[in-house]
């Protein structure tokens, strides 16, 4: 992650402040690597771009970022393919603008609508979007995890700007991995990001995300504007007030063309393991013309949208919008976790505070009861970081397994 703030009232109008996500692919090195270089360039190389738009800057700094990331990849034969996804916000005097590449995530959150600004790379996203489908009506056998944009293997990528929004005092914002988006529901993330103080958000959010499995690197920064009033001029206009937004078509590619990429590929793969090469090779020039009819597809795509001025409009977001309001729901997944978490107490050496953790549970109970769920948040959140905290400060932490089963 990297966050740059404006120097100065001078930078701070021109360009003002960044904060970045990117969560690296590959072999652990090459990913660490990969996502190591893209926190290091981007912010240098934005901030020393005045002489554009942020929106130009921020472009051209990813792009320089993809490059140097492919160029280490391509002199070392260790990193070779290395490479990371890359969320950036800009807060600017005229309202907030997201750049991105691969499936980490930038939300806005205002009152109790938790909105995505950002389109996951991700092939089942293209694939629902191909199809105008949801990602819940895509075929189980199509990984989840398979990102198809990212910077670092390619020489040149594709970068989608979004934005600008308005911001207003109170709004939160979110920018994080999908080590936090797939053990995590958005409207549990939202929920806690709203009800819980900015210093406590982003950790707890972390500890939730562990004690459902932590299977992925979870990384994860919330930002508040405190006082909308003093990012600019003037109060940037509400969405509400901006001209339409061009039509945009974000892929025009037929869901036939990802279909026959799949199949040639499985179909390459069952082949190369029976030894019958000759097949494969055809298998694998289908998938080639597959995936070259794909990318002329999206190629030509006249609902394309270039990188212009921050006065311009960007991209179709919202991609997704959440009611994050708590109730029980939201609750209740919370309250699952705290009990089996007491349900541990006495099974292991772990030096906690078990009898604070019971009266943040009761707390919980109380204000459910009273109808006051923000409250039973806030308990039932105290409870989880205290004892992760414990955990982490525990010189015999136990075993190494924090899941907690909500099956």
């Amino acid at each position: 992650m990297a966050v740059s703030l404006a120097e100065g009232s001078r930078q701070w109008q021109s360009h003002g402040h960044l904060f970045m996500v990117a969560d690296g692919m590959g072999a652990h090195a090459a990913g660490e690597l990969a996502s190591k270089l893209a926190t290091d360039t981007v912010p240098h190389s934005y901030h020393k771009r005045s002489e554009v738009s942020p929106s130009e800057a921020i472009v051209e700094a990813v792009r320089e970022a993809n490059s140097v990331i492919y160029n280490k990849g391509s002199n070392s034969v260790d990193f070779q393919g290395m490479g990371t996804t890359c969320s950036c916000l800009l807060v600017l005097p005229q309202g907030a603008l997201a750049a991105h590449v691969g499936d980490s995530r930038v939300y806005r959150l205002r009152g109790n609508c938790f909105e995505q600004l950002t389109f996951d790379h991700s092939l089942v996203w293209e694939m629902a979007a191909a199809g105008h489908a949801s990602e819940d009506e895509i075929p189980a056998y199509v990984p989840k995890n398979v990102i198809t944009r990212s910077l670092g293997p390619h020489p040149t990528v594709s970068v989608d700007v979004e934005g600008p929004f308005s911001v207003q005092t109170g709004d939160r914002f979110l920018l994080c991995s999908d080590g936090l988006t797939g053990p995590l529901k958005p409207e549990l993330i939202g929920a806690v990001i709203g009800c819980l103080p900015l210093s406590d958000a982003a950790q707890t959010l972390i500890d939730l995300a562990n004690l459902l499995g932590g299977p992925d690197n979870i990384t994860t920064i919330v930002v508040e504007i405190a006082e909308s009033d003093k990012l600019g001029l003037a109060a940037p206009p509400e969405e509400s007030e901006l001209p339409p937004r061009r039509s945009m078509r974000r892929k025009s590619v037929h869901p036939f063309s990802w279909m026959a990429m799949i199949l040639s590929a499985v179909l390459a793969g069952a082949l190369m393991a029976t030894h019958q090469f000759g097949g494969a090779f055809l298998a694998l020039a289908a998938f080639l013309v597959a995936a070259i009819v794909a990318w002329t597809q999206r190629s030509t795509d006249p609902g394309a949208c270039n990188t212009g001025a921050i006065l311009g409009l960007h991209g179709k977001a919202p991609y997704r919008r959440h009611d994050c309001q708590p109730g029980p729901a939201s609750i209740g997944t919370l309250g699952d976790i705290v009990r089996q978490l007491e349900d541990l107490e006495g099974q292991n050496n772990w030096e906690v505070d078990w009898p604070t953790i019971h009266r943040d549970r009761n707390t919980a109970h109380e204000a459910i009861t009273q109808g006051n769920y923000q409250e039973a948040v806030i308990a039932y959140c105290s409870a989880v970081r205290r004892l992760m905290q414990a955990l982490r400060n525990s010189k015999h932490p136990g075993t190494s397994d924090s899941t907690v089963d909500l099956c």
